[in-house]
């Protein structure tokens, strides 16, 4: 088996990927302590042609130095804006017709697995911060939360790893289960 190159690969450049269609979701970054997660989310977005990331209170913003280690370059082609406040974040996003979805783990939570795509059109993944969580002012104004399900002894996974899955199932949901 051989290994594609760059050149094989036929990836877009920066100015035609911010002009392609975009997968309906937006990540909402609830006071994300580390960088370096913070670029992750960034590649991942990119990765998966996502609208946009909002970062939220004391999140890292670009041209952060661990930010741009982790992004390697995503922070160029994912829309992103700061805001303060995350709950005013939702909110907003609410009135622009997303669905708030945190992952968390929470009562009547819907276990990742069952996630469909067909009951949304637009969503916002809350990811919280990597000690507290998604913040309780949050919880309080959702309907909804996503849980990756877990089976060993740690009580949660690191908010990269965490995104990378929830993100890849909500993606193939949306592009390939329609």
């Amino acid at each position: 088996m051989k290994k594609l190159s760059l050149r094989e690969l036929n990836r877009v450049g920066v100015e035609d990927f911010k002009v392609q269609e975009k997968t309906p979701v937006v990540l909402v970054l609830d006071n994300i302590r580390s960088a370096l997660n913070v670029g992750s989310a960034f590649r991942t977005a990119d990765a998966f042609a996502l609208e946009g990331i909002y970062l939220c209170g004391i999140s890292a913003t670009p041209p952060h130095r661990e930010i741009l280690k982790t992004a390697i370059g995503a922070t160029e082609s994912v829309q992103w804006k700061h805001e303060k406040n995350t709950l005013d974040t939702i909110k907003k996003l609410k009135e622009e017709g997303y669905i708030i979805l945190p992952v968390e783990q929470a009562e009547n939570s819907t276990s990742l697995e069952e996630f469909k795509w067909e009951k949304y059109k637009k969503i916002a993944l809350v990811f919280g911060n990597e000690v507290q969580g998604v913040s309780q002012e949050v919880m309080d104004e959702v309907e909804a939360c996503i849980e990756v399900p877990q089976f060993g002894t740690k009580h949660s996974l690191n908010i990269a790893v965490c995104l990378g899955i929830v993100v890849w199932k909500v993606f193939e949901e949306w592009k390939y289960k329609k």
